[in-house]
């Protein structure tokens, strides 16, 4: 089902200087940053509802404009994605221009809007896309349309007519009454509820009082989300992962796909929970700055992100293979073992198809879901890929690590993966094992 979201809020002007940093400059303590390329995308709202449009939902943006240029690059880049309706007149666009080296923000630079936006407003247009959207995200940006006294009707008069989320800012408006979901994060929390030291569970239900929101999902980060919904006690969303390289646009995203869940008829509690892992997959992928390998699977994209932040530190990255059925102390001492050889370990996993082709049609005993979460608990392990073949030679010859560990029980003749891995100047390295330590031996001795 095709479902329509409304995006509302301020737009802004993000640039990205990217380059390479090898020194530091000779007349103060601050990095040199060679650059190699400048880059321009939609923030504010325009990220959030262009982050919508590229996941095949039907989005309208309804924003301020300025009349700079800025604003006409800002058009551009709007425009050829998602359809665009300024109802307000802004004094001047806003820019955010991050200095980036190796995946993270060294320094950003803002340019703030010369005056206040303009008193006249579209009403009807507004009022229309209303009528037709399923679910409206309210993206503030403390840049005056949310705030705006007859946005601010209007969206006081549709609270209880449509699913509305609304991201928050603690220099924004205050929200009007009514609101499906409210998604602040931590620090925002901390802000609207004056509550310093509170876990985030009361938080979420402070809030949701105060606002006389029907749900608050306060977000922190990798560690996941807090939901206070309705009179239920609130719950918690874990995070997949933590991820470490570039948040930028996540708060956009998770808005964005926790709207578009409402839209298609969720629960809070179910479009928080998709929009948790929608949030994860896609920082896992690169985020605003997505790398993506063609014919790669979400977690393939993770670990392609995790080689990729590595490398670019100038480290190394190790991988390790095996079915994994029944994790054992075996199993530990190699990978803990594989780990030191370098700076990050990829754990290589046989598909339920490849196990019962190797073991029989009784096995796995966990699926490969539940060994990857099992595997991806562990503090060695950086990162896991499910392969299907009888042996990892492909997915090894996409991901190129510099390391190949196995354990001691191996011999290089055994590996057919060994001669491709040194095609590529890489090293096969066996790691100690547990003699008498295996899943068969676990499983025979249980029956």
């Amino acid at each position: 089902m095709t479902v329509r979201v409304l995006v509302v809020g301020d737009v802004l002007l993000d640039r990205d200087i990217e380059g390479d940093v090898h020194r530091v400059s000779p007349d103060a303590p601050v990095p040199v940053v060679q650059i190699e390329g400048t880059s321009e995308r939609a923030g504010g709202a325009g990220l959030a509802a262009v982050l919508l449009a590229r996941e095949g939902i039907e989005v309208r943006l309804v924003t301020a404009l300025a009349d700079d240029e800025p604003a006409k690059r800002l058009c551009s880049l709007l425009t050829e994605q998602v359809p665009v309706t300024a109802i307000l007149t802004s004094a001047g666009t806003r820019c955010k221009t991050r200095v980036r080296s190796a995946g993270q923000s060294l320094l950003r630079l803002d340019v703030e809007a010369p005056g206040e936006i303009d008193d006249v407003c579209d009403v009807s247009a507004l009022e229309e896309e209303l009528e037709l959207a399923e679910a409206v995200l309210v993206s503030d940006y403390a840049g005056g349309v949310v705030s705006h006294p007859i946005v601010r009707a209007v969206l006081r008069r549709w609270a209880t007519r449509r699913a509305i989320v609304w991201d928050p800012h603690p220099r924004g408006a205050a929200l009007v009454p009514g609101v499906s979901l409210a998604t602040p994060n931590r620090a925002e929390a901390r802000w609207f509820s004056g509550l310093r030291a509170a876990p985030l569970d009361v938080l979420a239900t402070r809030l949701r009082d105060q606002w006389r929101a029907s749900a608050v999902a306060v977000t922190d980060g990798g560690t996941g989300v807090f939901t206070a919904a309705g009179g239920a006690p609130p719950f918690f969303t874990p995070a997949p992962f933590n991820h470490g390289g570039d948040t930028c646009g996540a708060g956009d995203r998770f808005a964005g796909t926790a709207a578009a869940e409402l839209a298609a008829g969720a629960t809070a509690r179910s479009a928080v929970e998709s929009a948790v892992a929608d949030t994860a997959g896609w920082l896992a992928a690169g985020g605003v700055n997505a790398r993506t390998i063609i014919g790669a699977t979400a977690p393939e994209r993770d670990a392609a992100d995790v080689i990729r932040r590595v490398r670019s530190a100038g480290g190394t990255v190790v991988a390790t293979g095996g079915c994994f059925d029944v994790l054992h102390a075996g199993h530990i001492v190699s990978l803990e073992a594989a780990r030191r050889l370098g700076d990050a370990l990829i754990v290589l996993v046989n598909s339920d198809a490849g196990v019962r082709r190797l073991k029989g049609a009784d096995r796995p005993v966990n699926s490969q879901q539940d060994r990857c979460r099992v595997l991806e608990s562990l503090r060695c392990v950086d990162a896991t890929i499910v392969f299907d073949g009888d042996d990892p030679r492909e997915t090894l010859d996409r991901l190129r690590p510099d390391v190949w560990a196995k354990g001691g029980d191996y011999t290089e003749e055994m590996l057919p993966e060994a001669p491709i891995v040194k095609g590529w100047g890489g090293r096969v390295v066996l790691v100690p094992f547990l003699p008498g330590r295996s899943t068969t031996s676990i499983l025979e001795g249980s029956s």
